[in-house]
């Protein structure tokens, strides 16, 4: 085996775990995946002999990519009709592969992504290094080309911000029986359970991508949700079936060759807080599964 050969290998074993922090720096699937490809490249084109610990030179190398992307994308800001929400992971039974298990074991669910977008890069990257994959301010500091202290700093005033993102209740059943309970009125066009499942305050946030026609800003309140719901439920509840959503019970609309949408909920006290509706076709091209060439 040649060193490249075994480098390649190292590599190949930290794949997930670099997936993972991307894809929490960036909130896209698509651009996770450019930014574990560049950090290949810049491993390639390296002194390996000269690194000491792969993995944390592997993870302060992805974070700079993600960090230069995140710069680049805030100098071009998109005027989005309605609300920006990340790339969905959706899991389903069949799905085990390693690298997608790796990032739904570390996945930030959508409302809290939302939160970090708003984020300066340097806040978003000290946030979710330490907070999240538990690196040490002194490394997160020589990533951002600053002090240790300063990283810190970057840290906690974005820990300030996330702490207004709703905190859902951990236990994954009590989600799913709410989500189902949602799907079970909105199929029988049940108003009254319908609110009694959405908190008071809830909001309905949409994401049809920068030109989506049928863009619209965020609805709020049970009534007015519901409402909502079951205007448009007619269309669309009889192609929904309950997956997780970044880790937390949600629903899919469609099929995996035709996927229409995605429906991630925040489950807060029994009831949901939050419901992000992402038919931005864009992203959900990686959820899309091409036919075989039997089945064409």
């Amino acid at each position: 085996m040649t060193d490249r050969s075994w480098l390649a290998g190292q590599f190949e074993l930290s794949r997930a775990h670099l997936t993972s922090v991307a894809y929490s720096m960036l909130g896209s699937v698509s651009e996770a995946e450019d930014a574990v490809q560049e950090c290949w490249v810049r491993l390639d084109r390296s002194d390996s002999a000269a690194i000491n610990d792969l993995r944390a030179w592997l993870t302060t190398a992805v974070g700079r990519i993600c960090l230069d992307m995140l710069r680049a994308r805030k100098s071009r800001p998109v005027d989005y009709v309605g609300t920006w929400l990340p790339e969905p992971l959706v899991e389903e039974p069949t799905e085990a592969g390693p690298e997608h298990q790796a990032m739904l074991a570390d996945s930030i669910g959508l409302a809290l992504l939302v939160v970090l977008e708003s984020l300066s890069p340097s806040e978003r990257l000290a946030f979710v290094l330490h907070d999240i994959f538990a690196l040490p301010f002194d490394e997160i500091g020589r990533i951002m080309d600053r002090t240790q202290e300063a990283a810190r700093q970057l840290a906690s005033r974005a820990r300030r911000r996330v702490q207004s993102a709703p905190q859902p209740d951990p236990d994954l059943d009590l989600q799913r029986r709410v989500v189902d309970a949602f799907l079970s009125a909105a199929r029988s066009g049940d108003f009254e359970e319908l609110v009694n499942i959405l908190d008071p305050d809830v909001v309905l946030r949409f994401d049809v991508g920068p030109d989506g026609e049928q863009g619209r800003p965020p609805i709020t309140g049970a009534a007015a949700v519901a409402r909502h719901v079951l205007s448009t439920a007619p269309r669309f509840i009889a192609s929904a079936h309950p997956v997780l959503v970044n880790g937390a019970a949600g629903a899919f609309f469609g099929t995996r060759r035709e996927p229409i949408s995605v429906l991630g909920f925040t489950v807060v006290g029994g009831r949901i807080a939050v419901l992000d509706l992402i038919v931005n076709p864009a992203k959900l091209q990686h959820l899309r599964l091409e036919p075989r060439d039997g089945d064409r």
